[in-house]
């Protein structure tokens, strides 16, 4: 299979698109067509394990790699050492029509786990094909999550480095002391002042700018990317709407072949593009419902058909989802164009110009037969945290209660009683002291840190604090570098030298 840039250049193997990340046009990567999962053997994964969906699905889009070669990097990512479920991906169930599909269970208690442990294994197998003697030297802005995985991915990996760029002041405690305590020689983290959007913005530059990589050349490595910008990171992620499908048709809740929907918490759109790409693979899904916090750019795309950034930025307590510029968005635009590069990038120029681009009422309304969009502030998240645990005795995070909340507008207003799963995409002590807060009120976590907080947690929910979390007491500060928005390129190639 051959993979496109979304603006019109490049045709590549599925090995040089994971390689080399972003096209050199500044666009994505996609499939030249969508693999197709029929009933018949859609059944034929029904029982069977995780990695043999993984497997199954991987080597559909991954031509150039050999069965072999997908197992064994399947095994190595899934190894039960690293998950706290033996079903990596377990779904559970809030009621006869609501379900949780929990993306949580690896080593950074994060979604992001599910792609990262794999990335790292399908790159090196990449550059080998490629006959690539150079470092591949993974370049990462991160919301939040995505930073922590990738680290722990590439960590001491050999022929790799791995630099990760967040926004300083903007991500959770827990988030930051994941990744300033991680190990590994050849890992480096930049705080950047300035939020997300800065952070991705100025990697993407750097992927863009001829001069960057001639001096990363002249070091001995080769720029890549383990964001959702991708194939390699996005490819993954279709696997568990797979899973969760499967597992609700052997626990009897769906008769194969019945529609299901999905309601995904979406910040870079990376995540519920992979339902989208599941869907079109044939998986029978009505609905995508894309749940967004009060930086709702995406809402307002998906109701009116334009995209516009020249808004007010909001730090919100669902810090993984506070990202105006959605990156992902661009390969749902490429099929919404009919694979018309010039017209995405057309689109592209105009939001990099003008901070907004249209895409007309007939291409807005085809979209919204497949998604629905809406959004829930801080207020919203925090009163469903504590509907849930009072209704159901589950505990959410932050950004899984804004998909909550966010299935239960879409219900009042559809009406609409189709089965359907909400994607976890994090541990709720991550995020201990807003949880605990919405559960037990502002006094009683009052001056209280985020680790007695997290603690708070524990002894209502019953749930055992998550040895991630109580390991970092003990981590010491590895990674104290903070940099300017336009000191990015000076500060990586600085990192790299040591």
């Amino acid at each position: 299979m051959s993979f496109f840039s979304t603006r019109g250049g490049a045709c590549v193997t599925a090995s040089q698109a994971i390689l080399w990340g972003l096209a050199r046009d500044g666009g994505l990567y996609v499939p030249s067509m969508f693999p197709q999962i029929s009933p018949e053997r859609l059944s034929t994964l029904r029982g069977t394990s995780y990695h043999n969906h993984a497997a199954r699905i991987l080597r559909d889009f991954l031509e150039d790699f050999s069965i072999t070669e997908i197992e064994d990097a399947v095994q190595a990512a899934y190894s039960l050492d690293s998950w706290d479920d033996p079903t990596i991906a377990p779904v559970k169930s809030l009621g006869d029509t609501t379900h949780v599909l929990e993306l949580f269970h690896g080593p950074t208690l994060a979604f992001k786990d599910i792609a990262l442990k794999l990335l790292p294994h399908l790159i090196t197998l990449a550059a080998e094909k490629n006959n690539e003697k150079r470092e591949v030297s993974i370049l990462v802005a991160t919301s939040g999550d995505t930073g922590k995985a990738a680290l722990e991915g590439f960590k001491d990996v050999p022929g790799t480095s791995c630099t990760v760029f967040y926004p300083h002041g903007g991500v959770s405690r827990v988030q930051e002391l994941q990744m300033v305590t991680t190990g590994g020689e050849n890992t480096h983290v930049i705080g950047v002042e300035g939020n997300f959007d800065n952070a991705q913005t100025g990697v993407k530059k750097l992927f863009g700018d001829a001069a960057f990589h001639e001096k990363m050349d002249a070091q001995g490595k080769l720029p890549s990317s383990a964001n959702s910008i991708n194939f390699g990171r996005l490819v993954p992620q279709i696997v568990y709407y797979f899973t969760a499908y499967t597992n609700l048709v052997n626990r009897g809740v769906l008769r194969m072949g019945q529609h299901i929907n999905f309601v995904v918490p979406t910040g870079n759109f990376g995540d519920i593009l992979a339902g989208y790409y599941a869907m079109r693979m044939g998986l029978p899904i009505r609905k995508l419902i894309c749940a967004s916090n009060k930086n709702n750019v995406l809402t307002d795309f998906f109701r009116t058909g334009t995209y516009h950034t020249h808004r007010t930025f909001h730090k919100t307590m669902s810090p993984s989802m506070d990202i105006l510029v959605s990156s992902n968005l661009e390969r749902l635009l490429y099929e919404a164009a009919d694979r018309d590069g010039a017209q995405v990038s057309s689109w592209m120029k105009q939001l990099a110009e003008e901070g907004s681009f249209s895409v007309g009422a007939q291409r807005i309304e085809k979209l919204s037969e497949v998604f629905w969009a809406d959004y829930a502030d801080d207020n919203m998240t925090a009163e469903e945290i504590r509907r849930v645990y009072e209704q159901h005795g589950y505990v959410m995070d932050p950004h899984t209660a804004v998909a909550s909340c966010v299935l239960k507008h879409y219900r009042e207003e559809t009406g609409d009683p189709t089965i359907t799963v909400i994607a976890a995409t994090a541990s709720p002590y991550k995020f201990a002291p807003d949880v605990a807060r919405s559960l037990l009120g502002d006094e009683a976590v009052e001056g209280l840190d985020f680790f007695a907080c997290a603690e708070k947690l524990e002894k209502l929910s019953g749930v055992a604090i998550p040895h991630q979390v109580r390991d970092l007491l003990a981590l010491p500060v590895r990674h104290d570098t903070v940099c300017a928005v336009d000191a990015m390129e000076a500060a990586v190639l600085d990192a790299l030298k040591k």
